[in-house]
């Protein structure tokens, strides 16, 4: 047995110094394919081409027969190619090329891949970073298995603004969740490492400050100080680095007049000097191009010099790069020295993803067909569906609901519709049978329970017609599930609204049935923050549901009769209307705070609408109760190096199992410059059996308390501080003082 053992470590062992030693030999093998490699082949590696399928862009005139092209070596990257049949044929063509260098296939994989996830935004609300790596791993396993060596994603962008379309992309408005999602998202697409076969190479986007979108409209211009850069909108990529993401993604927008694409304090001297980031820069598509519409240069020239000169290695689809720098290197604007350092970045990448020894690793048809669509990813989607969902309201207990009811009336227009439960973002993949949409599911687990439908109405329209219908539906049922929300195309890239109630006479409907006196259930589907004031206000339950990918019927049925306790809180705060946004739990206070939302008189509020939102950062219920007690302290000061920890007990009060998400928010009393209201600084997801207590404990250390002063110093100041624990960011149980000793 020991001289098993011993065999198995030494084998164990030799293929860990091989993999190291092939790791260390990268760099030699890289120098070596440069120096044969002449101007032309190496600006071939910075230009990336848009496959000959679905675009994710705006289509550029084509540029001849890409084919052709990549055999001539002047294409290093292809996207939305996917399938190892398709992927195959442009890596032969790369293979005929002078050189043989293989290409890397790069693919927006934002949810899933076959198997669809639920948006990013609706995972974030899970506060579940297991799951939601798990999410990303197996995402990455099926993409990998279809051809796919590079995802676009995690989107790790701040939203404080839901009319931004793409805030259903990434985490929300919190830095500190945002950072952990970054994380879990990064390391559970790469894996155990660049090179594992079912491995890709993520990508934190957008770099940076794209969230902050002026007016929430995308593509838009962001103006902000740079010390809210670094507190707010910088901290998830640095995550992500940490984490070990291969490449970043440049924005569209400028940041205080510079176009992300050309700029160099970004990409140069925060992300490739101060972070020492070793993956390369993407443009996104086409915004290298784009900076002659900001204004910024006069022409695809000008664009070019910029850009790689700022550290954009990587030309997404504005054919700035292959028409232009070898003109530039001629005319001396920029350096080979600066191109060969672009290529050596992406060079690494390929050699790193294995694609030298085996351009075709990733085109395994028996594999694609073998780890697409499991079981288990199957379960996994609705496992993190059902975590996704948001109890907001649940008057009298109205949930869950009893599966000894005669009949249920399931109206709304999004009741049997299957595309949009996917959402916005999602690859056309797999066949609409494996949508279980929400009928379906109600259906699956309904038992005797009678099933009776009406649309009632559009997503869109304002037509009525369906009301009557609707209205005798309900008068027929015991009770009434309402499926309500966007189409799936309402909020996703290029889709910003100023106007973010609920679409169309879904409103109106609701009221309609509402009248009718029967309980009545709504279902909120959609892939951003809506206002729905009167429903929030007068429907007794309300579930918010978000997008949830090919297992939402199934993930929603579970939660409407309680086979799942939901236990997912907002990451994002929803407005009462437009007017308040942009609008999120960490601000500053002011010098005439509002003491309440009826405070008007000569305070910094609203004289028409009050001040706080219509659910919090950080709101979500169970079907059970937890109780917060006895809050502890090991002491009250602390020296600057020190730390102390914080305990306290919370215990499950209801009757029902359920999770609840503790959350623990510091705030610094007073400072020199001044620190918002409240800050996230850490949290705990538990599992409480009925009358279950558990001791939950939080360590507070100078990083918990540091922050950027004016000259970008991170730093500490001794002081007060207030310490609140909650179920929520407007829901604090527990809070008390300690101080920083100087």
């Amino acid at each position: 047995m020991n001289i098993t053992k011993t065999l198995i470590f030494f084998c164990l062992l030799g293929v860990l110094n091989t993999a190291f030693s092939q790791q260390r030999d990268i760099p030699k093998k890289v120098d070596a394919l440069l120096k044969k490699m002449t101007l032309a082949e190496k600006i071939g590696q910075l230009n990336q081409y848009n496959g000959d399928w679905e675009a994710t862009g705006p289509v550029t005139p084509d540029v001849g027969n890409k084919l052709d092209a990549i055999k001539r070596g002047e294409v290093g990257s292809v996207l939305n190619i996917v399938g190892v049949k398709h992927t195959r044929v442009f890596q032969e063509a790369a293979m005929q090329s002078r050189l043989k260098i293989p290409l890397l296939f790069g693919q927006d994989v934002i949810h899933g891949y076959s198997v669809t996830f639920p948006i990013p935004l609706a995972e974030a609300a899970s506060w579940d970073v297991q799951a939601i790596e798990k999410s990303a791993r197996i995402a990455a396993t099926e993409a990998a298995a279809g051809g796919v060596h590079w995802t676009f994603a995690p989107m790790v962008d701040i939203a404080r603004d839901p009319r931004w379309g793409r805030v259903m992309e990434g985490a929300g408005e919190d830095p500190y969740l945002g950072s952990l999602i970054a994380t879990a998202r990064v390391k559970g697409f790469q894996g155990k490492g660049l090179g594992s076969l079912d491995a890709v190479m993520a990508c934190a986007k957008h770099f940076a400050a794209y969230g902050a979108a002026t007016g929430g409209r995308d593509y838009n211009s962001v103006d902000m100080s740079l010390r809210t850069l670094w507190e707010i909108y910088l901290p998830p990529f640095k995550a992500a680095l940490d984490a070990g993401a291969a490449t970043f993604m440049n924005s569209f927008n400028d940041l205080n007049g510079i176009p992300a694409s050309g700029n160099r304090y970004l990409q140069r001297d925060i992300l490739k000097g101060k972070w020492g980031f070793k993956g390369f820069v993407v443009s996104d598509w086409g915004s290298i191009g784009e900076m002659i519409n900001h204004g910024y240069v006069k022409d695809n020239y000008e664009a070019a010099e910029a850009a790689i000169n700022a550290g954009s290695d990587m030309d997404m689809e504005s054919r700035s790069y292959i028409k232009n720098l070898a003109k530039l290197v001629a005319d001396k604007k920029v350096s080979v020295a600066v191109i060969d350092e672009a290529v050596r970045r992406i060079l690494t990448k390929k050699y790193e993803m294995g694609l030298f020894d085996d351009a075709y690793r990733f085109s395994d048809a028996e594999r694609e067909k073998q780890a697409i669509n499991t079981r288990e990813h199957v379960e996994a989607a609705r496992d993190i569906a059902r975590k996704s969902i948001v109890l907001l309201k649940n008057e009298h207990q109205l949930l869950p609901l009893s599966r000894d009811l005669n009949s249920i009336a399931v109206i709304g227009p999004l009741a049997k519709l299957k595309k949009e439960m996917k959402g916005f973002w999602a690859l056309n993949i797999g066949d609409e049978k494996e949508i279980v949409s929400l009928y379906e599911g109600m259906q699956n687990q309904g038992g005797k329970t009678k099933l009776l439908y009406a649309k009632g109405c559009e997503i869109t329209d304002t037509s009525r017609a369906g009301f009557n219908e609707a209205y005798k539906t309900a008068m027929q049922a015991d009770v009434v599930v309402m499926a309500m929300g966007e189409r799936f195309d309402m909020t996703g890239e290029a889709k910003s609204r100023s106007d973010i109630h609920l679409p169309g006479v879904q409103e109106e409907l609701i009221k309609a049935i509402m009248s009718t006196g029967k309980p009545v259930v709504v279902l909120l589907m959609a892939g951003r923050p809506m206002v729905f004031n009167w429903t929030a206000d007068h429907v007794p339950a309300i579930l918010y549901t978000w997008w949830l990918g090919n297992q939402a019927g199934n993930a929603i049925t579970d939660v409407l009769y309680g086979s799942y306790n939901p236990g997912a809180k907002l990451p994002i705060t929803f407005p009462r209307t437009e007017g308040q946004i942009p609008i999120y739990y960490n601000h500053f206070n002011t010098g005439r705070p509002a003491r309440n939302d009826n405070d008007v008189n000569y305070t910094s509020a609203y004289i028409d609408l009050p001040n706080s939102p219509k659910y919090a950062f950080g709101h979500g219920l169970s079907y059970t109760n937890f109780t917060y007690s006895n809050l502890r302290f090991s002491k009250k000061s602390m020296l600057k190096n020190g730390s102390i920890t914080v305990s306290f007990d919370l215990q499950n009060t209801g009757k029902y199992p359920g999770e609840e998400v503790a959350q623990f928010y510091l705030r610094d009393l007073v400072s020199q410059p001044v620190r918002p209201v409240k800050e996230l600084k850490g949290f705990q997801k538990l599992m409480l059996q009925p009358g279950e207590t558990k001791t939950i404990t939080f360590t507070i250390d100078k990083e918990k308390l540091a922050f950027y002063n004016d000259k970008l110093e991170r730093i500490t100041q001794p002081g007060e501080f207030r310490l609140m624990i909650g179920s929520a960011s407007d829901d604090i149980r527990l809070q008390d003082n300690f101080v920083l000793a100087d």
